[in-house]
């Protein structure tokens, strides 16, 4: 009686480490790019996170999967990754880069916002002002300790405006590949062929001479081991975690990736956060918390 409980609390630890691997992908990808270069570093990066997944996951069989989300559908997630990657390393300096980064994290209540509308999943009330609260929260980030005054945000978007926009393409699209990964995959999982792509996009960028090893310190490939593990463990943690463990803590406790995202920020790459970006950084949270919960429990 107590065997299938046990191995359903190890599941969800294990599943739990997802969340705090997410957390870290904004201050290792700002690192990486910032030692390599952007297409040498996130080829690096993208081709190391192949070869842990493939020791995981074994090498994906591309005729389970609908020619429809072969095409349409797995391109958006790359299309995720090339915009969120671009506007980490378009960032000037590690406040914006967390700034950046919440922008990006609007894609929780995006997934459940488009899951609505072109999915038919059903909702309650208080999706409305969730996907409101989480933009909210993105404008007390972005106003700083001026607080929610439009015009002072629009002209802080203007000082670098390509950074802003591509993380939130980023977030769009990501809430597009959820849902028709979702409507589309036939519940195959289709991680390692995107990794797959992005490592032979960003080689591509690197061929063309975007990019240099040479001046690469000790921590830059340190960074790279990281990011791999990371981004690779995070995948590979989650899909044991959903499989066998509570998803709904699991759920849960992956709407708290800002949080985490932001301390391993302030450690990994200096970002100086101050008390107004916490509060954003809680009202993002808390959006999509109410975003989550307006779906989850609808019978």
């Amino acid at each position: 009686m107590t065997f299938f409980p046990a191995v359903q609390s190890k599941a969800t630890l294990i599943g739990l480490a997802a969340p705090v691997c997410w957390g870290m992908s904004v201050g290792l990808i700002r690192s990486i790019t910032e030692e390599f270069g952007l297409a040498a570093g996130l080829t690096l990066l993208y081709a190391s996170t192949c070869l842990f997944l493939v020791f995981f996951l074994g090498l994906p069989k591309l005729r389970v999967y609908p020619k429809k989300y072969l095409f349409f559908g797995i391109p958006l997630s790359n299309v995720c990754s090339i915009c969120f990657c671009l506007s980490l390393y378009l960032s000037d300096g590690g406040q914006q880069t967390v700034e950046v980064g919440m922008v990006n994290y609007l894609w929780p209540c995006l997934v459940v916002l488009f899951a609505v509308l072109f999915n038919g999943q059903k909702a309650r009330w208080w999706i409305a002002p969730g996907v409101v609260i989480s933009f909210l929260g993105v404008m007390l980030v972005l106003g700083g300790e001026n607080g929610i005054q439009p015009s002072l945000i629009v002209e802080h978007i203007r000082q670098n405006p390509w950074s802003y926009v591509l993380a939130f393409c980023g977030a769009v699209a990501w809430a597009a590949y959820s849902n028709l990964t979702r409507a589309w995959s036939n519940g195959e999982n289709p991680t390692l062929i995107v990794f797959a792509i992005d490592s032979v996009i960003f080689s591509c960028l690197w061929l063309a001479g975007y990019g240099d090893l040479s001046h690469a310190s000790v921590m830059g490939w340190i960074s790279v081991g990281v990011g791999a593990v990371a981004m690779g463990g995070s995948y590979a943690a989650w899909s044991y975690g959903v499989t066998r463990g509570n998803i709904t803590v699991l759920a849960i406790a992956s709407y708290f990736t800002p949080v985490l995202s932001c301390l391993f920020a302030t450690a990994w790459i200096g970002a100086k956060l101050d008390g107004s970006f916490w509060q954003g950084v809680a009202v993002i949270v808390l959006g999509s918390l109410l975003c989550w919960s307006s779906t989850a429990m609808r019978k």
